[in-house]
């Protein structure tokens, strides 16, 4: 029977406020945040095995087809920062549901796309949502888990699925081209972003921001144009080369564009990135091994993509399932190493050692020939890389953002994504230039002793692909003495208001 004392049900249960409830159903969250950053990072490859079938469908060059790749790369790169600040001023949880609906509409359009333009629009309509998508996911978890125990289990998944997303996408892609369309390379994304918004608005709490400064336009301005300069004009370094009269335009104007972005935050209030959030010697180290992680991640990708299809004869679908166990590797090891080692002894050791361990797989992959074989030659490789990748990159990712306070923890989250977006760029046009320019000295000085055409194109081409992995073994080496140098050793420290579990 219910009793009733001064107009109050005795028997009745208090209710749970929406913060309360966010924070009990914190893992569940979780889950919608880790669905909605695995589509941001499979849009990142998944297009790339169905190109050429959307070429043949769509009836484009050559010459046009890296702007399906480009537009996404330019519009989520360039606007990043936005996103983030965004995400800080409007709240976090819209400012997710907003990206994930717009991502998830441009998807559409994409896979129904009847003509070139129309798929480089949605293309970079993607790019646009993921890049508030992103941000509010990595800040929408920082302020979730407020227990540090937890919130290193957090970011241990977290980090495993932005290492280990890039090669899902390029399986996925493999078998949603091989057995439906490549159509569906762009509409799976309709699938994943409706569970994910179902479970955004039934799992993750409300939150208003209770300040409101002025969004820095100036600043939001020069740093788009700056990283939208940067980032074209590393893409036109892939097509036409470090030489070329665009390329240096448009470097130069982005580099020059930074340094004025960077005079700018120092003079204004409200500064889009408060140079508080770079210049603490932890988050800046991890910055640059995530960015560093990127350049060297594209060699992997890219170029043992090229060599498992064109010299072992794999299928796209069988290409997918050779990067199966470095994921394996980056999912348990990431997980592992920031639930147990991060806690006890903090990021510096585990980011270091994490980059040269990579750089030992990557480089047993320099020593590839012709004649060799997946299970000899390349799994230990992948399984090393998968390990020193998983030591290192959900490690960095969270100390990226430690100690910020929660109005900058979008922007911080922002700039976490900014760097591999940015790192992926580069590590793609640099890595390219040199494997076309490996390929071209190795045909000229081996030609008189070739017996065919065709021997001496594949031959190299594994040449060239060889020295992309010398190259990216010295970036991952120079990742882990970045992290020595810079990383402070010892714990993270906490950010504000970590002991308040709320969701922004």
């Amino acid at each position: 029977m219910t009793t009733v004392s001064d107009g109050v049900d005795t028997q009745s249960p208090p209710q749970e406020s929406s913060e309360d409830r966010h924070h009990r159903l914190r893992w569940v969250v979780l889950g919608v945040l880790a669905l909605a950053q695995l589509m941001v990072v499979l849009d990142a490859t998944i297009v790339n095995i169905a190109l050429p079938h959307a070429q043949s469908s769509l009836g484009f060059d050559n010459a046009d087809r890296q702007w399906i790749v480009t537009a996404y790369a330019l519009a989520f790169g360039s606007l990043l920062l936005l996103g983030g600040r965004l995400s800080d001023l409007m709240g976090r949880k819209l400012t997710f549901i907003i990206g994930l609906v717009g991502f998830a509409v441009m998807s559409a359009i994409g896979g129904a796309a009847v003509n070139f333009d129309m798929l480089v629009v949605a293309r970079a309509g993607q790019g646009m949502f993921g890049a508030l998508l992103a941000p509010a996911a990595l800040s929408l978890l920082t302020t979730t888990f407020t227990n540090s125990q937890e919130r290193a289990k957090a970011f241990g998944i977290f980090g495993a699925i932005a290492g280990g997303g890039g090669a899902l996408g390029l399986l996925l892609g493999g078998m949603l081209t091989e057995w439906a369309s490549w159509r569906w390379c762009l509409y799976v994304n309709l699938v994943i972003a409706a569970i994910a918004l179902v479970g955004a608005l039934l799992f993750v709490g409300s939150h208003k921001s209770d300040s409101h400064p002025k969004l820095d336009i100036p600043g939001v301005v020069t740093v788009s144009i700056a990283l939208f300069s940067i980032v074209y004009g590393f893409s036109n370094a892939e097509t036409n080369g470090w030489g070329d009269w665009a390329t240096i335009t448009w470097l130069v104007l982005g580099v020059v564009l930074l340094g004025v972005f960077t005079w700018l935050q120092m003079r204004t209030p409200h500064a889009l990135l408060p140079l508080r959030v770079i210049l603490d010697r932890t988050r800046g180290g991890a910055y640059l091994v995530v960015f560093i992680s990127a350049i060297g991640m594209f060699g992997i990708f890219l170029f043992l993509t090229y060599y498992l299809q064109q010299n072992l004869g794999y299928t796209p679908i069988k290409t997918g399932l050779a990067f199966l166990p470095m994921i394996g590797a980056v999912i348990v090891v990431a997980t592992t190493s920031t639930a147990v080692v991060l806690p006890r002894f903090g990021p510096r050791w585990l980011m270091m050692s994490g980059m040269f361990v990579a750089a030992i797989g990557m480089g047993l992959l320099t020593q590839l020939t012709d004649s060799s074989t997946y299970v000899a030659n390349i799994l230990p490789g992948l399984i090393i890389m998968g390990v020193g990748l998983g030591a290192s990159m959900a490690p960095a990712m969270q100390a990226a953002v430690s100690g910020v306070s929660p109005q900058d923890a979008g922007v911080a989250s922002a700039t976490v994504n900014t760097m591999q977006q940015v790192g992926g760029s580069v590590g793609t046009a640099l890595l390219s230039t040199i494997v076309s320019s490996a390929a071209a000295s190795y045909v000229t000085s081996h030609a008189a002793a070739a017996k065919n055409a065709t021997e001496l194109s594949m031959q190299a081409a594994v040449h060239s692909y060889t020295v992309a992995f010398w190259v990216a073994t010295a970036v991952f080496v120079v990742g882990g003495i970045v992290a020595g140098l810079l990383v402070r050793s010892g714990k993270l420290p906490s950010s504000e208001g970590e002991s308040v579990p709320m969701a922004h």
